[in-house]
């Protein structure tokens, strides 16, 4: 039954990796993806059903247009795999509750917020509307302790971003503090700090190897949302455990 239900979720989660590419590609254009069919980028042919199964239409047509055999971006089968994991993993980690719908959620607009971000440096306020009602409501359902934490973190999450864009005048954009103020609500104001410290942590890091190994230019804008997504993502999972691993190391 356990393998079921994770084999379950992992195809769910490539199917709903290949819708998110859809929609991370498209909302920031204002393209309509409800009734328009997916095409060539290239030679614009629509695709037919069998060229859109998740991961495997890709590794069948060896990564190109079976029509006029354009390199098809990795990004897609690399969203499709990666949202199947994460949508197995949480059911690994959480297990069959209303927690794990809030997971669910969650991996949902991280995975649409990294390829808007990557792809234009834009966090649609499209997105973000749209989950959050879904995060209000499930934080009622599988509340945090204490209850006033998802409040709070999504007043420090919004209001730590705005004090640097003040102070930065522009380094982050607003996008951004929209973002930190909807994960707060589902982290709690903990976790959304741990998340706010590792997201500065890995696009310091990153983005001095970028810059050493020639990839970008110094003062070369870059998007700092999936860096946003990948300390959510850890700070939701492994949140507690990295809290304790600090107490500890205080205690030392």
């Amino acid at each position: 039954m356990e393998v079921f239900a994770v084999l379950f979720l992992f195809i769910i989660g490539l199917t709903c990796g290949s819708f998110f590419n859809v929609v991370g590609l498209r909302v920031p254009k204002k393209i309509t993806f409800m009734n328009d069919r997916s095409k060539c980028p290239s030679c614009r042919r629509e695709l037919a059903w069998y060229e859109l199964i998740p991961v495997l239409s890709f590794v069948l047509q060896k990564g190109k247009c079976r029509n006029c055999d354009m390199k098809i971006s990795y990004m897609y089968p690399v969203i499709e795999l990666l949202t199947g994991i994460l949508f197995a993993w949480s059911y690994i980690m959480i297990g069959f509750n209303f927690e794990l719908l809030k997971a669910l959620f969650l991996v949902s607009l991280c995975v649409i917020v990294f390829v808007t971000d990557m792809k234009y440096m834009l966090i649609p306020n499209k997105i973000l509307l749209f989950f959050l009602p879904f995060f209000v409501i499930l934080s009622f359902i599988a509340p945090l302790e204490p209850w006033w934490s998802p409040l709070v973190g999504a007043a420090a999450g919004m209001g730590i971003i705005a004090l640097i864009i003040i102070v930065s005048r522009g380094g982050m954009g607003a996008g951004d503090m929209k973002l930190f103020g909807v994960l707060g609500i589902v982290l709690g104001l903990e976790k959304v700090l741990i998340a706010f410290f590792l997201s500065c942590l890995f696009g310091s890091v990153i983005g001095i190897l970028l810059i050493l190994f020639r990839i970008i230019k110094r003062k070369q804008p870059v998007p700092f949302g999936p860096y946003i997504v990948v300390a959510t993502l850890l700070t939701y999972f492994f949140g507690d455990d990295i809290i304790q691993a600090y107490l500890t190391w205080l205690k030392i």
